[in-house]
């Protein structure tokens, strides 16, 4: 049985028993008619019994209707239910989910500061890794599931079909061009090329182009060539050096021609890419080849599945790579959190800043369950829940009104005989 049950059923059987001692006592006390001490005892047990059985009414009266009779304003809980699941719903809303009360306890509770400590100890940075990659392989096992496949499947393929590739890439390349942003990516471009014909590949390669180019191009002339292969090597290195200094001059000049011509190509491209409907149809019709092309199909899905099964095995292993990487990860995160100040409170801001944005709306929501909740109890549960919670101390109510309504029976016995 409910513990609070057991302890509503004790009570009430405490203030039931006083309530019918006080009865007997009255009746008792009547039968001697009143003389000495009995007299004293009849006017204590009288308004103990008035008080006893009018607090049993008014106890009674909040759940149900005292005797089964529906006597105005009784039943009090039942007939306003709705009512107090409202007015509850609202000062849980107001009172306990107000947004300046949550956001004060926030900052007295310094989540970012729990946060870093929590994740600083192995154990609890061992136990969310497991955790999460249990969750991981779960999820791997979902998509498994040949149905799941193929709805994820249609659904990129649609996706991508609805794409406006062209106008996708264009407003990509215009963010990128702001505040000429696409000079850097042409910087680092020419460095790389500028790296690559550095090295010894590079220049051999040239030099082997160099070589070929000149038995093709000149036959005759190749063969008067005296040491060909230190020519073809030296004319390699030169025309690296040559290219390498078109670059270094180029990163030297923020205004150099090239950059113009660059910045103009970039700017046509854009434009063509937005309003060419020739370029637009090509674009279009390369990503549709692309996305129903069989061959790229399975070979996507072939890497896919590989990486889906060595991510899976390693997952169900005792020591997992992937479950090691996410406890170190947690753990710099919660070592990060504890010495860098700035980075604290910068969680803590932003952790304040979602709460208002969607403190109104949440506990809005959680308020309408609650009151919602309430309103769809049956009337026999809700009284129940309510009697059981509250019950038990109402009785105190009964017992207390008992023995009070006794006592004030012998101070008014003893004025009516001042009085006489």
């Amino acid at each position: 049985m409910d513990p609070r049950k057991r302890l509503l059923i004790r009570n009430k059987a405490i203030a039931t028993g006083l309530m019918i001692g006080a009865a007997i006592l009255f009746v008792v006390a009547r039968s001697q008619n009143g003389h000495g001490a009995w007299e004293w005892l009849a006017a204590f047990a009288e308004a103990a019994m008035v008080g006893a059985l009018a607090d049993w009414f008014a106890v009674v009266a909040l759940f149900r209707h005292p005797l089964g009779v529906p006597i105005p304003h009784t039943a009090i809980i039942t007939s306003k239910k709705e009512v107090i699941a409202s007015n509850l719903a609202d000062f849980i809303r107001d009172k306990f989910l107000a947004s300046e009360t949550l956001v004060a306890k926030l900052r007295e509770y310094n989540p970012a500061e729990h946060l870093g400590a929590y994740l600083m100890a192995k154990d609890n940075s061992a136990g969310l890794a497991k955790g999460l990659t249990r969750l991981l392989a779960e999820s791997l096992d979902f998509i498994d599931d040949d149905r799941v496949q193929q709805l994820l499947r249609t659904a990129l393929a649609d996706r991508i079909e609805n794409l406006d590739l062209s106008s996708a890439a264009g407003a990509l390349l215009d963010t990128l061009k702001k505040d000429n942003r696409h000079q850097i990516v042409l910087d680092d471009l020419l460095n790389r090329v500028a790296a690559w014909l550095a090295t010894a590949e590079a220049q051999a390669r040239l030099a082997s182009s160099i070589d070929d180019m000149c038995t093709k191009e000149y036959p005759l002339l190749s063969v008067f060539i005296p040491n060909r292969d230190q020519f073809a090597k030296g004319a390699g290195e030169k025309v690296a050096r040559r290219i390498n200094a078109l670059i270094q001059e180029i990163n030297a000049d923020p205004c150099h021609e090239l950059r113009y011509k660059f910045d103009h190509a970039v700017k046509e491209f854009i434009v063509r890419l937005k309003t060419d409907p020739v370029l637009r149809h090509k674009i279009e019709a390369i990503k549709l080849e692309i996305v129903h092309d069989r061959v790229i199909a399975d070979y996507v899905q072939n890497i896919t599945g590989d990486l889906k099964n060595w991510l899976s095995n390693d997952l169900h292993q005792p020591h997992s790579k992937v479950q090691e990487k996410i406890s170190a990860a947690v753990s710099g995160l919660g070592n990060n959190l504890a010495q860098n100040s700035g980075l604290k409170d910068s969680l803590n801001e932003h952790l304040e800043k979602l709460l208002l944005h969607y403190g109104d709306a949440l506990r809005t929501a959680i308020a309408g369950h609650i009151s919602g909740t309430v309103q769809r109890w049956e009337n026999e549960d809700y009284i129940s829940e309510i009697e059981l919670s509250i019950g038990s101390d109402l009785q105190f109510i009964r017992m207390n009104g008992t023995l009070v309504g006794g006592v004030i029976g012998l101070l008014l016995h003893a004025v009516s005989l001042l009085l006489v």
